[in-house]
């Protein structure tokens, strides 16, 4: 133990380290010391205590905490050779040095939670530490800065008692094979440890100094203001310990003991106020030399004794002298040394009182055998190691850790009060979530009440336990809103949540069964609305949709089969499949461009295309039409802006061969939605959502009496008249080109006049044909607009404005119902049908019909055949979708705070050609 006796050490090297021959048989003491240091720069610290009681410069006075986490002991050791003493500091958070530093980590943005459970973390490793001083040392000295007795101190003892009574049989195994006494194995202790308390002054007795002129008291006291004070302090610590059972008539059975007649508390004299004048003091006493010394070296314990007479410390050397017959105060040394020689000459400790004490264990090891329990006990209590592994490195074993149970009902009191505190607020929060809750309800529902139960909940909850129960209260809420309590989360295309709790769809040919959990149901929202067929003549109510299929294709099926099954259709064209297991197309970014990229693909196309060039016509090119029938048209089809310029006659570009893939659609890969413009090339759908009627020849429409339908408001199921100029061609005009645009907007009254241009003569006929764009709501209330914003009302024989208007401008897919009902929220119609007379004359309507349902960027809908040519003589109907759906989900109506205007069915529906 060379290195133990030139300075201190870790107390693992300690234990680790094997002893010099000369010392193994040599019995010794063992003295711990722990407790706390004052803040203050240059205060008494337990190192200064430990220098004073061995007279020698043993551990410095200023030195740098280890880093946690690198040392886990908290231990230090010295053997003092002389006196047969080993001396065990204690240091912890309750140290100054370590206070700080602990103060610095806590101050980087950690939360009271987690501040408060490091702090506890640290108060359970050093309760541990201290569990191994009182299972290994015969004294321990509590020191304090203050001459005030800590009462946290006597929750403390009760928390080591409590704990050592469970972990006693997990210490007493490693002890079997230790060559100690049958006691020691038994108790796990070499004997039941004495505490003693060393107390600091700290300018708290003051006593006058008496002047020459004063008298002296008649009958001086025995003992000094010091001693009595600590005669007090020992009353007050006795009565403490024996009424919190702390200690108790046997001494056996109790964490450490007191002794009955002699004195176990210290006071430490107080020191000098300035620590910096005291160190410049020191320094001057011992570097001015006088003139009768001569320069000699001072080292070892002489230079310790030479600093410490400068600084007269009141511990090491009697601060009062016999006056008046008052007793002299002993020195710090005396005090220990009086319980030491009772160790040492194998003694004892004979703590016990009553009317029969039973004599308490007492053993005086040799060097060797207390290294050999203390390596074995360091090993359970510090080291953590056991049989069982712990749960992670670092952890302490499942048997200690179900042991330290014992100390959070001692140690933690504030997080025993935040728990109590926090299970009263969680049945107020439940109540505050469960308040005004319908049976089912939504995750927004869900999340708001949640929200309100949680602020209930921060009303009363309090401490570092707040956010277990508030994660607890979480889990709570959710576990009552998934058990039976969930809405199903789909939404119709109308934007209703379905009204039924969680379940499962039916797959195909599967029965609804809604009393399995979840049940198999459909989709529900309780929203009915009544909406007519395809050619308008016939009512029925509907379901809300909540596919696009069944919103656009199967209402519209069943009402065929009653009404419009025996009329002319043009059907558009749908998947046509070549294997027996189609599969829908994927939808992957590289071939479907973005909403916003179509917009941009607008504005960079500027130069005029003909109808080869144009990539919106290759699905119409592939359907079999050419060119030739279709006229010209603007560059963009999809624009319908005013910039877009017909194309000349005369300078069609040279044609481009449509390759193979725009020319024909897949019949492997069908698509999963409607037509858009960012859906994917040369895909076609397995249904229509679009479809086009012929009610019957031209003269079927009465211009004076209009439609004869159900559900028109009075007055509004007239069509406006659309007057086209039919051009013939001279003999002069033959390098005119048939197939030029015509002027919808150059009426010219009566029905036949002649026109001179030039040299050459040209008569001109006016056709007239009949336009109606019909609105229904959801009560199905039918009505026609003439304008984007004017809805028709005619009072006599059939309307007076013309078509023209609403031919050029964008009509809204979405107006005003005009009958709204009594409730705050508006009813909406929606453009569903687009009414077409064309007259028996040489001319060709061309229909391009281009819904944008919805603000920009918004894709653009159309039927799977773009530009449909209307045969002459007919009254044809254009049943638009009832829903518009895309691959990233359905496109909503408008709430009440969204412009109408910006859903709209863009201008250029409807041209005309000539054969």
């Amino acid at each position: 133990m060379k290195m133990a006796v030139e300075g201190p050490c870790v107390l693992r090297d300690l234990l680790g380290s094997e002893s010099e021959p000369g010392w193994k048989d040599e019995e010794l003491c063992v003295v711990g010391v722990f407790g706390k240091t004052a803040m203050l720069q240059g205060s008494w610290e337990k190192c200064r205590l430990v220098n004073s009681l061995c007279d020698r410069h043993v551990f410095p006075l200023f030195h740098r905490a280890a880093e946690r986490g690198r040392e886990r002991s908290l231990f230090q050791a010295y053997y003092e050779q002389d006196s047969r003493v080993l001396y065990l500091l204690l240091t912890g958070v309750s140290d100054s040095g370590q206070l700080c530093r602990a103060c610095e980590e806590l101050s980087q943005g950690v939360s009271h939670a987690e501040a408060h459970e490091w702090w506890k973390d640290e108060e359970k490793l050093y309760c541990m530490h201290l569990l191994y001083l009182f299972s290994v040392c015969h004294i321990l000295l509590l020191v304090h800065p203050t001459c005030c007795f800590d009462i946290a101190y006597e929750k403390l003892f009760r928390a080591l008692d409590s704990l050592r009574q469970k972990v006693l049989p997990s210490l007493k195994a490693p002890l079997k094979d230790c060559a100690v006494g049958l006691d020691w194995k038994l108790n796990a202790r070499p004997c039941p440890p004495r505490l003693l308390f060393v107390f600091q002054l700290n300018g708290a007795l003051k006593v006058e100094a008496r002047g020459p002129g004063q008298a002296v008291p008649e009958k001086p006291k025995k003992h000094s203001p010091k001693r009595r004070l600590q005669h007090a302090l020992e009353d007050q610590i006795y009565r403490i310990f024996r009424k919190s059972r702390v200690l108790t008539n046997q001494s056996i059975n109790c964490l450490f003991t007191v002794p009955a007649n002699q004195a176990f508390v210290y006071i430490v004299a107080e020191q000098d106020e300035d620590p910096i004048g005291m160190l410049l003091e020191g320094l001057r006493h011992n570097c001015t030399l006088k003139e009768s010394e001569t320069v000699v070296p001072v080292s070892g314990p002489r230079r310790f004794q030479m600093m410490r007479h400068t600084r007269q410390l009141s511990f090491t050397v009697e601060s009062n002298t016999n006056v008046s017959g008052q007793l002299v105060d002993c020195t710090l040394r005396e005090f220990l040394f009086q319980h030491v020689e009772l160790v040492l000459t194998k003694k004892g400790f004979d703590d016990s009182v009553g009317r029969n004490p039973q004599p308490s264990h007492f053993e005086l090891p040799t060097y060797q055998k207390w290294v050999a329990v203390a390596l074995k006990l360091y090993e359970i209590i510090i080291e953590n190691k056991d049989d069982d592994p712990p749960a992670f490195p670092g952890a302490f074993p499942p048997k200690l850790l179900a042991n330290m149970k014992v100390l959070e009902g001692y140690l933690d009191a504030d997080t025993k009060f935040s728990e109590n505190r926090c299970q009263k607020a969680l049945p107020m929060a439940h109540s505050a979530y469960q308040s005004n809750l319908p049976h089912n309800y939504t995750t927004t529902v869900h999340k708001n009440q949640l929200a309100q139960a949680l602020r209930v909940y921060g009303q009363h909850a309090r401490g570092p336990a707040f956010q277990k129960y508030a994660i607890i209260l979480n889990e709570d809420c959710y576990k009552f809103w998934s058990s039976g309590h969930q809405l199903c989360e789909e939404r119709s295309l109308t934007d209703q949540h379905c009204v039924h709790k969680f379940h499962l769809l039916p797959k195909s040919g599967e029965k609804i069964e809604p009393e399995r959990n979840p049940p198999i149901l459909f989709h529900n929202s309780r929203a009915r609305s009544t909406g007519s067929c395809n050619c308008g003549r016939k009512q029925a109510p509907r379901e809300d949709p909540f596919d696009v299929k069944s919103a656009n294709y199967d209402f519209y099926q069943i009402l065929e089969e009653k009404c419009c099954a025996k009329l002319d259709h043009i059907d558009f064209p749908i998947f046509q499949p070549s294997t027996p297991d189609p599969a829908p197309a994927k939808d992957e970014a590289s071939t479907v461009p973005q909403e916003g990229e179509v917009e941009v693909e607008k504005l960079t196309v500027k130069e005029p295309q003909t109808q080869g060039e144009s990539t919106s016509l290759s699905l119409a090119l592939s359907l079999g039409q050419s060119t030739d029938s279709l006229g010209n048209y603007p560059a963009d089809a999809h624009a319908g802006g005013d910039n877009a310029d017909p194309v000349p006659a005369g300078q069609v570009k040279g044609e481009k061969r449509p390759s193979l893939t725009d020319r024909q659609a897949s019949t492997v890969e069908y698509l999963p939605g409607m037509m858009h413009s960012n859906c994917p090339k040369g895909l076609l759908p397995k249904f229509s959502s679009w479809a086009l009627v012929k009610l019957g020849p031209a003269k079927s429409y009465n211009f004076h009496t209009g439609l004869d339908q159900l559900g028109f408001i009075p007055g509004t199921n007239y069509l406006m008249p659309w007057d086209i100029v039919i051009r013939t061609k001279s003999e002069d005009d033959g390098d005119l080109d048939n197939n030029s645009w015509p002027a919808p907007n150059k009426s010219i009254p009566g029905k036949r006049s002649a026109v001179v241009i030039g040299r050459g003569r040209r008569r001109d006929d006016i056709a007239r044909a009949f336009v109606g764009f019909e609105y229904e709501d959801s009560r199905g209330r039918r009505f026609m607009c003439s304008g984007p914003d004017k809805i028709m009302k005619v009072i006599g024989n059939g309307p007076k404005e013309s078509a023209v208007k609403a031919l050029n401008s964008d009509m809204p897919l979405y107006m005003l119902s005009p009958s709204q009902g009594r409730g705050l929220k508006p009813h909406y119609a929606q453009l569903m049908r687009l009414y077409i007379v064309v007259p028996e004359a040489p001319l060709n309507i061309v229909m391009n019909p281009q819904v944008q349902p919805g603000p920009p960027p918004c894709s653009v809908f159309y039927p799977e055949k773009q530009e449909i040519t209307l045969p002459s003589d007919g009254l044809w109907v254009l049943r638009f979708p009832y829903s518009y759906v895309t691959d990233r989900g359905p496109c909503y109506p408008p709430k009440e705070n969204q412009q109408l205007m910006s859903y709209k069915v863009m201008r250029g529906i409807l041209k005309m050609v000539n054969p």
